[in-house]
């Protein structure tokens, strides 16, 4: 079958803004939309710039607004699409080159809630146990990918870019619940702040772009009512 692809191209050393560009690609209904982008750049335009990794929806590069959702290209299938397929960068995030968004911002906030195990205890002679009960507390937001599928989905980010964002929250949310690690207090003070979590305004349009299917929302919730419970 054949689809109408259109790409929303831009190139910063030629192209004043960003315009639509349409390629009829020949393909397999199972075919994934990285793999149409991969046949265009190889035999339609070699320029065509994204990011991809893996392939199989684990590194989380691929992330781009196909069809007008935020998405994994190499997880969506053309015969979940159909024959019209559009294709644009993450939106709210600054565009490098076509379908590449600048990360560093998204990054840097990320890096802001601390997402690393803090334990100044002593270390144990094997290791830190932890009951399955335990584990299973924060078992959800540890699949998170950093694919920005989420905070890129947000309306109160695009709003306000300073917003920390749900996929930082995520990320704290992480080690703020994990029973070996001594540094919650110190997230949730991060986190309390005007453009921590009470930014969330429960739209759930984070729970829908994300491509692991964690509950987004809940999480934000869960680490607001910490907050509250802490000053409590």
């Amino acid at each position: 079958m054949n689809v109408d692809l259109r790409i929303l191209r831009y190139d910063p050393e030629r192209d004043k803004a960003p315009h639509w560009e349409t390629y009829a690609v020949a393909v397999d209904p199972m075919d994934r939309v990285l793999d149409l982008l991969i046949k265009v750049k190889a035999e339609n335009d070699g320029s065509l710039s994204f990011r991809r990794s893996c392939g199989h929806g684990i590194c989380g590069s691929d992330a781009m607004l196909i069809n007008g959702r935020n998405r994994l290209a190499c997880r969506i299938r053309v015969d979940q699409l159909g024959k019209k397929i559009s294709v644009a960068p993450l939106p709210g995030l600054p565009v490098v080159k076509d379908l590449i968004v600048e990360m560093s911002g998204f990054f840097g906030k990320y890096r802001s809630v601390k997402p690393y195990l803090i334990n100044e205890s002593p270390e144990p002679e094997r290791e830190r146990r932890q009951s399955p009960a335990d584990r299973a507390r924060y078992d959800d937001t540890t699949k998170c990918i950093l694919c920005a599928a989420c905070t890129s989905a947000c309306p109160s980010f695009w709003a306000r870019p300073e917003y920390v964002g749900p996929a930082a929250i995520v990320q704290a949310h992480r080690f703020i619940f994990d029973s070996r690690d001594e540094g919650a207090a110190e997230r949730l003070e991060i986190l309390s702040d005007e453009n921590g979590v009470w930014r969330c305004r429960t739209i759930f349009n984070c729970v829908d772009a994300c491509p692991r299917g964690i509950n987004i929302t809940r999480a934000i919730l869960e680490v607001s009512s910490a907050i509250v419970g802490r000053r409590g």
